[in-house]
């Protein structure tokens, strides 16, 4: 006798199967892979389903698949994306994001920019090079004429404040623009930083 969870990804899962190869197809570019990457969709979804029931299972089951191509994707290191396919196709699901979630994500990426924002002007230039625009570390030291230590030194700073700000009461931020320079080391003493 199958089990209510059976029953369910039968019913909500496998009527899509179709549909999700011709995903796979359009987006993978090596079709001897395809079989594999559907099988390990399914168990993706039935793992996660035994936990919780996704409340829009085809959505789930779209959005499984998309995680585990740009999964399999980065284990790769796949510097083209070229061979991804349509890239379209990847938001196929767009439209079915509920108007919470986007309402949330909304409000995250305000509270981001608030946090950007508060960064000192150093340590927000150099996040935004390495971070945003994705610049090596190199290269942002020559354009700015600054070290490449002083580089790493900034985004470890910038990565702090901005967790501090999400995660933390924020003492590390406030600590960071009373004291200019001055930081504490994380044991409650305050040390000079020549950046």
């Amino acid at each position: 006798m199958a089990s209510p969870l059976d029953i369910w990804f039968t019913e909500e899962i496998l009527v899509h199967e179709e549909a999700l190869l011709r995903y796979l197809q359009r987006c993978w570019p090596h079709r001897a892979e395809i079989h594999d990457l559907r099988q390990e969709v399914y168990v993706r979804v039935y793992e996660a389903a035994g936990k919780a029931l996704p409340t829009q299972p085809k959505a789930f089951l779209f959005a499984s698949a998309r995680h585990l191509l740009a999964d399999r994707a980065r284990r790769a290191r796949v510097v083209s994306i070229e061979p991804m396919g349509d890239l379209d196709t990847l938001n196929v699901l767009i439209d079915e994001v509920s108007p919470e979630r986007r309402l949330h994500a909304h409000q995250v990426l305000h509270r981001l920019a608030a946090a950007f924002d508060r960064l000192p002007p150093r340590c927000r230039e150099v996040m935004w090079l390495r971070r945003v625009e994705e610049l090596p570390q190199k290269e942002v030291a020559a354009r700015l004429g600054i070290s490449e230590k002083t580089v790493e030194k900034q985004v470890a700073k910038g990565v702090r404040l901005l967790a501090s700000h999400f995660y933390g009461n924020g003492q590390a931020q406030r600590a960071s623009r009373a004291g200019g320079p001055e930081a504490e080391d994380g044991t409650g003493h305050r040390q000079q930083h020549p950046d």
